[in-house]
């Protein structure tokens, strides 16, 4: 297999009708480093969002257990947009649901939510990526994160991925501000990334994280700024990374990118997921919209 024979693959199906099967192609195999980064930076975006950040930190999982709802979130997303079959999607977003009825989280924010989903990769994958992404590709992303959202109910999506775009950064110049709920859950998901390294490289894991925040997220977590030769080293190195990929050989197919949750080693079934109240008392009736990470 040569560089480019996965996109002239993914270039010859239907950017709607195979939108599942390009997307695993994508994100397991073309671009599975970069998915995972820009889901992670989504995710401190939707902090800056006081009626978010302020329920993320109310329920008080993030505190006390900030790696098993990192890990869930994960394999949630990865039980849906990666299913088995169309009956484990179902199950999975069942599940998401379920977990999430008895939150009072506005429609507004379940679908800002899923913008950041369907943006974030694309613009870390123009930046950052070996190749930029085609728009026959960046169609099919729709296409996968509007089959979740219909699945979560979330109303009033738009139809385009420019049309996603603007929802974003509209939604971002007229939300975002502080909120000291919002700040408790950046920190914990920050000091989650550093404690994946040796101690005494955690710290400056830790402080990193900010070198990837665009300005105006760092100004609504209330989080300083780094220093600007510190940041566009980070980019370089990043954008380096994407010349030097792009000039080695493409993974092969017996080699995806899976899912490796550290909360799970053994293994994990779709009933584990989920927070432990939810576990001990699961209540099986028909639940509003669910927000994609797992309070």
């Amino acid at each position: 297999m040569r560089r480019f024979d996965r996109l002239r693959t993914i270039l010859a199906m239907d950017p709607e009708r195979d939108c599942d099967e390009i997307y695993r192609l994508l994100s397991l195999y073309e671009f599975p480093w970069d998915f995972t980064r820009s889901l992670e930076l989504a995710l401190f975006r939707t902090y800056a969002v006081p009626s978010i950040g302020r329920l993320l930190d109310r329920t008080g999982e993030f505190d006390r257990r900030t790696q098993e709802r990192y890990d869930d979130t994960v394999l949630v997303l990865y039980e849906i947009l990666i299913p088995e079959s169309p009956a484990s999607r179902a199950r999975a977003l069942d599940r998401l649901n379920q977990i999430h009825w008895r939150y009072r989280i506005s429609n507004d924010d379940y679908l800002y939510t899923l913008a950041t989903f369907v943006v974030m990769p694309v613009r870390w994958i123009e930046e950052f990526g070996w190749r930029r992404l085609h728009p026959r590709e960046i169609r099919a992303l729709t296409a996968m994160w509007r089959k979740m959202g219909e699945g979560m109910r979330i109303e009033g999506m738009p139809e385009t991925y420019e049309g996603f775009e603007r929802l974003l950064d509209d939604y971002e110049r007229e939300r975002f501000a502080f909120d000291a709920g919002g700040r408790r859950v950046a920190d914990s998901t920050m000091r989650l990334f550093g404690s994946w390294f040796p101690r005494p490289l955690s710290p400056a894991v830790t402080d990193a994280t900010r070198l990837l925040m665009d300005p105006h997220l760092l100004d609504a977590l209330d989080l300083p700024r780094p220093p600007e030769l510190a940041r566009r080293a980070v980019r370089l190195g990043l954008k380096a990374r994407g010349l030097f990929l792009r000039l080695g050989p493409p993974r092969p197919d017996s080699r995806p990118v899976l899912p490796r949750p550290r909360t799970y080693p053994d293994g994990y079934a779709l009933d584990d997921l989920g927070p432990d109240s939810y576990r001990r008392n699961p209540t099986h009736r028909d639940a509003p919209p669910a927000c994609p990470v797992l309070h």
